[in-house]
């Protein structure tokens, strides 16, 4: 399947430096973003502390709770509201005692808007000790993932190809945290799967463009690298094309429909795979480019 009958002429190494100066802009708003905030938007599986979810029958307001809450010394905790009528509690305060700490906030709710009319739907405490452990394993699953695609991409393309990659996947990792924090939203072990779902996806895509590149200038012989990426880049944009939008109208569906659990974690891919798209035609390409200038293969020299 083809979206375009014929091969495009776009000029896409024309256009390299002006988006390659976008892309920088971008990476500089996310770690301003992040650094204006103080840092991420941690959720309990990083900072440690106790979640709680309640729904009540009817619409109830931020400060009625807070006030409820504040009968046994929660009412300083971080209220999420998710709709009208259904609420988050967090608080920095973890219990080994999940049944206890139910038993204190269903008693405290009951004394403020009567039995059964809420339901605490869940309850999870995650120590500090344990937040840290899994803030340095997120980090590591992240780096190793990075290190094991420049690896394989080195062994099976060129060294190049494998360093454009990566470049590739680390600017789409800066941006996709940057909209996380500029949009103010938790940052949980479910974003740390859809960054590496986006690693995933990004590097296929950076392969395919990468492979028809190295194809082709087997093909060129002495032909300009710049006008060989090209060509390469519109011989593969079909697919390009067909392979991003079935994927974005999936997440764009998991978005509105999937519900709260869902939500962040289809935002986080709808941010990558625009930006995985991007990237691998306007970043990784360049990168190998500039490699090519400063030190040109075996086969061209």
């Amino acid at each position: 399947m083809e979206i375009f009958k014929k091969i495009t002429h776009v000029n896409f190494v024309g256009s390299m430096k002006l988006y390659f100066t976008l892309s920088i802009i971008a990476i500089i708003i996310s770690i301003a973003s992040v650094a204006w905030h103080g840092g991420l938007n941690l959720g309990i599986d990083f900072a440690g502390g106790t979640l709680v979810q309640v729904k009540f029958q009817q619409t109830t307001s931020t400060e009625g709770l807070r006030k409820a809450l504040d009968t046994i010394k929660l009412g300083g905790s971080i209220i999420q509201q998710f709709s009208p009528e259904e609420f988050v509690i967090r608080t920095a305060e973890s219990t080994s005692d999940l049944k206890g700490l139910s038993d204190h906030i269903e008693e405290a709710l009951a004394n403020s808007y009567g039995k059964g009319s809420f339901d605490v739907r869940r309850v999870e405490v995650v120590g500090p000790k344990v937040g840290k452990d899994l803030t340095q394993k997120a980090i590591l699953a992240v780096v190793f993932s990075w290190i094991a695609m420049l690896l394989y991409i080195a062994w099976r393309f060129e060294f190049r190809y494998g360093v454009g990659g990566i470049i590739a996947l680390i600017h789409d990792v800066i941006i996709c945290i940057g909209a996380l924090s500029i949009f103010n939203k938790e940052f949980s072990l479910t974003i740390v799967a859809a960054l590496l779902t986006i690693i995933g996806y990004s590097i296929n895509d950076t392969i395919v463009v990468c492979d028809r590149i190295r194809e082709n200038v087997r093909k060129g012989g002495k032909k300009d690298l710049g006008e060989i990426i090209n060509v390469s880049i519109n011989e593969t944009l079909s697919r390009t094309i067909l392979a991003s939008l079935t994927v974005f109208i999936v997440v764009v569906v998991l978005f509105f429909l999937g519900g709260e659990v869902l939500h962040d974690f289809a935002f986080v891919m709808l941010v990558g795979v625009f930006i995985g798209t991007y990237s691998s035609i306007f970043i990784a390409t360049p990168v190998v480019l500039v490699w090519e200038k400063i030190s040109p293969s075996k086969m061209r020299r």
